[in-house]
């Protein structure tokens, strides 16, 4: 199973914002839109991602204030994504050694969805459930 087959399944839709709204701004969006991260864009290109993770540290470190500090002095500048191609496998040993939960998908140069470790915890579990089932049957019919 790859990352395009998690993205037919799930969809592509992809929250971004811009590097110029504030921290609170972009906790509000997190917030309404249940979701762990958010991509940072101007323009068709990817600057960014900014996580639930990344405003609790700066809260963390500056206080309340920080809600008002642009998203662009906190994301996390260095991206690190994947391809359609990508293996779950692939994935899940990028988010283990990274340490993060959310990878933006690129496609061509272009920001085409985004993958988060629920996503590929999800499908992980969907695949050894239809080999245990393949496997099952396997030895039903011997």
């Amino acid at each position: 199973m790859n990352v395009a087959s998690i993205l037919k399944a799930k969809g592509s839709d992809v929250v971004t914002i811009a590097p110029v709204m504030t921290l609170g701004e972009a906790a509000k969006l997190l917030t309404s839109r249940r979701i762990g991260a958010v991509i940072v864009m101007h323009g068709q290109q990817v600057l960014g991602i900014l996580s639930e993770r990344d405003i609790v540290k700066s809260i963390a470190v500056s206080g309340a204030e920080a809600l008002d500090r642009p998203v662009r002095d906190v994301m996390t500048a260095r991206v690190i994504t994947c391809s359609l191609n990508d293996s779950v496998d692939e994935l899940m040993d990028s988010m283990t050694e990274g340490r993060f939960r959310h990878l933006p998908v690129i496609d061509r140069g272009q920001l085409v969805g985004i993958i988060s470790i629920g996503d590929v915890v999800k499908h992980r579990i969907a695949e050894t459930v239809m080999e245990t089932e393949a496997m099952r049957l396997y030895i039903a019919n011997s």
